[in-house]
Formats: structure tokens, sequence, C-alpha cells
């Protein structure tokens, strides 16, 4: 007898390949048979009456390496059909306690966890359970602060030997590569030499190089030939991050260029892929409004720096002569999580809004805010225009991600939607409303695509003996409820979400189940 039966869907392999009418049979967490009528018996059977049924959606970009301990359920990924995530990227992964300056803090957070090895943090995370499977990159960040903490120079020898080792252990370990965060130290303090000598050590494990470019404004095409020449150099396969383009300026003009030269790059023989989130505005730590040179040496000098009234005097007319280059607003800036709780009457408000609250130029809330908050704030920035999202969206080397995270729908803060509604975006807004392009392409960059460039071997596809990571949703009606001020909500149309096999989403509700696997590379 199998274990689930579902009948009469509209199956989208994933492949890009058109829909095909029938059904799908899974015994043991692995698809057994698809394809016109099956006549077995199930201990489950779902009569989908056409509905839409794809591979569960596969995020190529997150950041729940530590959320997975706190929200192991992930309402939002589980929610809006994700079954798959790899984290570790910008950069950044959970921390390793080796290196003299292992202490090194990347994200601000008060109390972030470590592990001697990602090998160990990966044993943790997998003995706790998720509702996701889940694999993850090595950050730059993480190798670069344990071998040499927040210093602004260049890496030494061996300290580029220390990174390399480090690299190298964690694709032992089942990492699926390494990833750089070229705009947050202390990854930004790294030169081409350094990304290229780091990349090499895993290339002999065909690991991927993702990489949040140093520039996404005027200089995107400079911030991408770096990206290109890693690749170039150490012999691996290069993903871009949330591949976009800000600054009121560059809009409708750059997006061109940056397109064009990922096409390029690739005639010319270098594997490049990006992935996207389909939103126009981003989201990370208000730290980075303060420039790079103020983050040296880690977060007790950063904020060192911003309390002294010369240096934050210098600082403050840094971040006022960066905005007004880049033609921005203060407007543009909304504060997504304030985590003291000092202040919850000010989340989900811009830095204008914010300053005549509090009686003071924006440039003094912001910084005064981040000296309170200890350097972690959470903020989303509308820097960016939707021509160029779709333009971006309908490129055949992009494919989705998210740039979110795992949370229940009780998270704290306004965190961007994002987080609870990429794929459902996609999926009703750019494909059924927008038609940028059919619906067998939608799922194909949100399955079959993410899935070869991470190189998973029985996940992605609807095809027999794959993985029983399934969504089924309805084409007609699912729509991204989540938004920027209501974000922490469940989205329409996603109907039923089987993680290897198991049961673990229905009619918008999760059902508690955390089958998800830990994934490692292969």
């Amino acid at each position: 007898m199998l274990d689930l039966l579902i009948k009469n869907a509209t199956l989208l392999d994933g492949s890009g390949a058109p829909a095909q009418r029938g059904d799908l049979a899974v015994k043991e967490g692995r698809i057994v048979a698809l394809g016109g009528k099956l006549r077995e018996t199930a201990s489950e059977v779902v009569e989908a009456d056409g509905l839409a049924l794809a591979p569960g959606f596969i995020d190529i970009h997150t950041h729940s390496d530590i959320a997975l301990f706190a929200s192991p359920e992930a309402e939002s990924r589980i929610l809006q059909g994700v079954t798959t995530e790899l984290g570790g990227n910008c950069g950044s992964s959970p921390r390793m306690l080796q290196g003299v300056t292992a202490t090194a803090n990347l994200t601000g957070a008060d109390e972030e966890k470590a592990w001697g090895t990602l090998g160990e943090y990966l044993a943790a995370l997998e003995k706790s359970t998720t509702s996701t499977n889940f694999g993850i990159l090595m950050g730059h960040g993480t190798l670069r602060a344990a071998a040499m903490g927040f210093a602004q120079r260049p890496a030494s020898e061996s300290e580029i030997s220390f990174m390399q080792n480090l690299a190298d252990q964690a694709m032992q370990d089942g990492a699926f590569g390494i990833s750089s965060g070229l705009i947050y130290p202390p990854s930004s303090y790294a030169d081409v030499h350094e990304l290229v000598a780091v990349a090499k050590a895993i290339a002999p494990y065909h690991g991927l190089y993702e990489s949040h470019l140093r520039q996404e404004d005027g200089n995107l095409l400079t911030s991408l030939e770096e990206a290109f020449a890693v690749g170039r150099q150490a012999g691996v396969p290069v993903q871009i991050a949330h591949l976009k383009v800000t600054g009121r300026r560059n809009w409708q003009i750059t997006v061109h260029a940056a397109l064009a030269a990922l096409e390029k790059a690739r005639a010319a023989g270098i594997d490049v892929t990006a992935d996207q989130y389909p939103y126009t505005a981003s989201a990370t730590s208000l730290n980075t409004l303060v420039p790079q040179w103020a983050h040296e040496g880690g977060r007790e000098a950063f904020l060192a720096r911003i309390a002294d009234p010369e240096t934050r005097t210098r600082i403050r007319q840094e971040i006022c002569d960066s905005l007004e280059r880049a033609e921005a607003l203060w407007s543009d800036y909304m504060l997504s999580r304030l985590p003291s709780g000092n202040y919850p009457h000010l989340e989900g408000k811009n830095l204008q809004q914010i300053a005549e609250i509090l009686g003071q130029e924006p440039v003094d809330a912001a910084l005064d805010l981040i000296l309170e908050e200890k350097g972690n704030i959470g903020r989303i920035n509308f820097a960016m225009c939707e021509e160029d999202v779709e333009l971006i969206m309908k490129h055949r080397l992009t494919m989705a991600g998210s740039d979110g995270g795992a949370a229940n729908l009780d998270a704290k803060g306004v965190p961007h939607p994002r987080s609870y509604a990429t794929f459902t975006r996609i999926l009703g807004h750019y494909c059924r409303e927008r038609k940028l392009f059919p619906l067998e392409t939608a799922v194909y960059k949100m399955t079959g695509f993410p899935a070869w460039r991470m190189r998973l071997l029985d996940r992605g596809l609807l095809r027999p003996g794959f993985r029983a990571d399934l969504t089924l949703f309805d084409p007609q009606t699912v729509r991204d409820t989540p938004t920027y001020t209501n974000p922490k909500q469940a989205s329409e149309g996603i109907i039923r979400v089987y993680v290897n096999g198991v049961l673990t989403a229905r009619e918008g509700k999760h059902t508690g189940a955390k089958a998800g696997t830990i994934l490692r590379r292969t």
C-alpha cells in the first residue's frame, strides 16, 4: 500500500516542461510513480481536482542558520510552499570557535551561538529537528573573523592558509560552498587575491561561490566583474546574491548592462547564475549606513566610535554625503526590529518619521538608536524600481531566493515580507497577473533550477525515486498576503505542503510536523 496518492493534479515537474494532468504516488518518503491514472491504494488519498502539484520550493538564499533553533517549524518557509533552503549566505554563517579571534561577532546579536566546527553545528541542528530540509554555505566573513578578526587590511599568507584550512574542513563537513558578503565587515575588507585563494579551497569539492556584491548601485558592473574574476581564477561556479540595481539615478539603465555582463561571462566559460527576491526593498542591519572604516575591530570598537563626539561628527557627515550621492531619502529606511523592546512604537516607521517623533535630525536618531540597541537593528530600504525587478526576474539566469529566514507567525518586530511570501508573490503577482512567464517557468525558477545549482540529486523535480517534497497550490488564487506593514501572515492558495512525504502544512496551517533533513554537499 502507498503512503500517499495525489489524484488528478496538474503536474508541474520542475524542469520547465509543459504541465500534464495525472496522479502522483509516494511511499516511504519518495515519489514512486506519477502520470496517468494510478490504481494503487494509499493510506492518504488527496483529490487535487486540477490543482497544481510542484516539487517543494527551494529557497537558495536564506538566513535561517540560527533562526531554525528558535523557530524549527519555520512557518515563514513552509506556509509559502518552501521545503528546502540554503543558509550561510552573504558571508555570514554560524561562528566557529577556532582561531585567535574566535569571539568576533558578525551579527551584532548579544547571544550569538558558536560551535567548534561546521559539522558540529549541523549535528546540533539535526538533533533539534526542523520542518524544512536545510543545507549551508560557509561564510567568508566567518572565516576571516576566525583568522584575523575585524582587521581592515590585506590578509597575510598564513592567515589566508588558515582560512583555506577552515574552508576545506567545512566542505568535508558537508558545506555547499562559501559565501562572501562584500558590504559587510570583515568580509568587505578582503581583496580579490584573498577571495580567489579561499575559493580555491572549495574547488576540489565542486563547491559554490556565492557573493553579495561589493556594490549594487552605479558600480554594479565593477562588482560583477570581481565576482566573475573569483569564479574564473578559482575554477568554481558563481552565484550572484539577490541581483538588484539600487539608487534612483541607476534605475532602468544599469540593469541592461548587468544582465548583458552575465551573458558575456557565461559565454566566456564562467558558470554564473543569480537569485532574486520579488520586492523593491531590501533588508539588512541599520549598521550598514555607517562607513566601512568605522566597523574595524568589531562591534565594541564600532559602538565606541559612534559614541566618541569627534569621530561621530565624521561618521555623521559621511552618512549624509553617501545618501546625497545615492539620491536616497531618509523616508526610504524603515526600521523593522529594535530588539531591546524599548521602542515598539518605532518599529515599522521610517527614519524621517522617527526623527520627527524623537525631535532629532534623522542621522542623529539613527546613530543614537544604533548605540542604544548595541548595533542590532533591522532595517528595510526602499531602493529599487519595479521595472528593474521584472527585467531581472524574467532573465534566463535568474532563480528565486528570498534572502529571508525561518520565523513563525508570532515573530517579533515587522520583518520584511520576503521571508513569508517570496514564492507566492512570484506565482501570483508576477506570473499570473503580470504574465512575465508561464507557470512552468515560474516553478522551474524555484525548484529544478536551484536544485541543479546546489547539485541536489534527488530533489527539485517530480521524478520516481526523488524525495517527496511537494507543494500543492491553486494557480488561480495563490497570492502573497504579507505586506511591509503586516508581514507575518500565511499566503493564500497554498493547499498542502509535504516534506519528505510528511504532511507539514494544510490550508495555511502548520501541522506541527518536523520531517526536514540536514543536507550535506554531494
